[in-house]
């Protein structure tokens, strides 16, 4: 599961990250956001992960070219761990992310509910770019400039995200008590 219910504090922003085997795209993404996040000193507000759709690398470091494409640019990626989605993760966030159109249909045919549906969304969604992919391409059986163009993509479409999502994470929490 991608979030311990006692681990996150209430009133945190719960966003997943998901592909196929959470050690290409969706680590890329988690740490691409997560680092946007922290910069904005937004970490407090946003809590950012990933898993994937299959349990083949569950325990698993992110793929070798994944660790070094993002340190490329200057992104840690050593203690990423594979994970994956658990249905049951549903009522514990708030935006499930799907790095390509197969990791959506699979996500939303897990979902039990509307409210589970209306949580995913496809990460290219975000990129207003008319020449944008649909998917996020899976560079597993590429070569290293391919885990480097993806995480280009990753990264126009985490700002994206990011963009849209800013200004509510920069609004003032309500408080409930009186």
């Amino acid at each position: 599961m991608p979030h311990e219910r006692d681990e996150i504090p209430p009133g945190v922003f719960r966003v997943c990250m998901v592909c196929t085997g959470n050690i290409c795209r969706s680590p890329m993404a988690e740490i691409v956001l997560r680092d946007m996040v922290q910069k904005a000193g937004l970490g407090h507000r946003v809590s950012v992960t990933s898993a994937g759709t299959g349990e083949w690398h569950v325990g698993e470091q992110a793929d070798p070219r994944t660790i070094d494409a993002l340190a490329d640019r200057g992104y840690d990626a050593s203690m990423h761990r594979a994970k994956q989605f658990d249905s049951s993760s549903f009522d514990d966030l708030d935006l499930i992310i799907a790095l390509d159109r197969t990791h959506e249909r699979a996500i939303r045919s897990w979902a039990s509910s509307d409210s589970d549906r209306s949580k995913i969304r496809l990460l290219t969604s975000f990129d207003t770019d008319p020449g944008r992919q649909l998917d996020v391409p899976d560079p597993y059986y590429a070569d290293p400039a391919t885990f480097a163009a993806v995480l280009t993509t990753i990264e126009q479409a985490c700002a994206a995200l990011f963009a849209q999502l800013e200004p509510a994470f920069r609004a003032p929490q309500t408080s409930t008590h009186a």
